[in-house]
């Protein structure tokens, strides 16, 4: 059984391979569009991907139930976890206008972050895969939480990036962490990398993401919340590690 896990990088998303730990080395690819994946040989039984599935017709102060719930349980590292936008929102192509779109379908009324608009074509590409049926294969996951399942559900006490850029010190703290979790990262496959494609930390993220699609696969992840709710598509909103 081939597995997988997606993050998001400055080219597009970078994907590991991974067939668990009695299987051959994880592989390491980078694609443009997430949909090119359906097109794989390959195509795993499982994909976890760092983004969101399922936007609420209404945001709420603090994001859905289930990011509200990683970030309870992630302590210092509760920044990693952002508030999705309402729905709506996503149509919008300009900054001011995600704002304007939110405002009018929240509550309170809030607008986007920068950051958060920044990844609206990522989201949006995620939202053309994503309906109850494909929800049984292509899930939600995050990294952090990946990490503090693997910590003996405890908070990691590094960040991985200050000031945005990634920090040495925090990225072998996760290195390690995967190792002792049975992913071997030592044996990843992986082209040559630009960095101005992907980024360190993007590709330790990818690998976090494999090892929740392994937990997935074998029915052993954490899932956020126990009793998730749906939005109006009939898409969980939940995130599992």
């Amino acid at each position: 059984m081939i597995v997988a896990g997606a993050d998001g990088c400055p080219a597009g998303w970078v994907l590991v391979l991974w067939q668990g730990p009695e299987g051959p080395p994880p592989q390491a690819r980078l694609v443009k569009k997430l949909a090119e994946v359906l097109t794989w040989d390959e195509r795993p039984a499982f994909l976890a991907v760092d983004m969101p599935i399922g936007l609420p017709e209404k945001a709420e102060r603090g994001g859905r139930p289930c990011e509200r719930e990683a970030r309870a349980r992630l302590g210092q590292r509760q920044s990693s976890v952002f508030s999705t936008p309402a729905r709506a929102a996503l149509a919008a192509e300009a900054f001011q206008e995600a704002c304007r779109l939110n405002r009018a379908h929240s509550h309170p009324p809030r607008g986007v972050s920068k950051q958060c608009f920044n990844i609206f074509p990522k989201i949006r590409e995620l939202a053309a895969l994503a309906t109850p049926e494909t929800q049984s294969w292509l899930r939600e996951c995050h990294p952090e939480l990946a990490f503090w399942a693997m910590n003996g559900e405890t908070p990691l006490h590094l960040p991985k990036k200050v000031k945005s850029a990634p920090t040495e010190p925090g990225l072998a703290l996760r290195r390690t962490l995967l190792e002792k979790a049975g992913f071997p990262l030592t044996q990843l496959r992986a082209p040559a990398f630009k960095r101005k494609d992907v980024g360190k930390d993007d590709v330790i993220d990818a690998c976090a993401c494999a090892w929740s699609a392994w937990r997935m696969s074998q029915g052993a992840e954490i899932r956020l919340p126990a009793d998730p709710l749906f939005n109006k598509e009939g898409l969980r909103m939940e995130i599992s590690a």
